[in-house]
């Protein structure tokens, strides 16, 4: 195994089996069937545009008869994970793993502010490269690269067109 520095050490995922059974729990976040379809129009489709395909879990505010009629009148195809069963989204499962170690790394003694530290792990996770595409997933989503803040009013070609 090889040494690298202090932090990435302590933080580092351990490869072992939990001590105990694993229990599921539930998340905070939009509960009532409205709060659902007001969230997924301004922060998804106002943003990045109507998905192809959402995929939820079974819980009653997706299960409901207006989420359904929402991604119907858009043409947005409805899908449905294994309830309370976050391992069947791989992708997002991944994200999140990768999101957690560094914002471990970034917060050290002050976990409590990860909050404030959050929106810059996202930028530099969506900022970075990707081994897969070779692309940056900024790129990806927007067709075009960032323009970062020390770049404004150099003369660059980014910025001149």
């Amino acid at each position: 195994m090889s040494k690298g520095c202090d932090k990435c050490q302590r933080h580092a995922p351990i490869p072992h089996a939990p001590s105990e059974t694993l229990k599921p729990i539930s998340a905070s976040g939009p509960s009532r069937r409205q709060d659902v379809t007001k969230f997924v129009w301004k922060n998804i489709i106002c943003r990045f545009g109507i998905p192809q395909t959402i995929i939820a879990d079974n819980d009653p505010q997706f299960d409901s008869i207006t989420f359904p009629n929402f991604c119907s009148e858009l043409n947005i195809r409805n899908l449905y994970s294994t309830p309370r069963c976050p391992q069947s989204i791989g992708q997002a499962e991944a994200t999140n793993k990768t999101l957690i170690t560094v914002l471990k790394k970034r917060l050290e003694q002050a976990k409590g502010k990860w909050v404030e530290e959050l929106p810059g792990v996202l930028w530099a996770y969506r900022t970075t490269l990707g081994r897969p595409t070779g692309n940056t997933l900024f790129a990806l989503t927007y067709g075009m690269d960032t323009i970062i803040p020390t770049e404004i009013g150099l003369p660059t070609i980014r910025t001149e067109t």
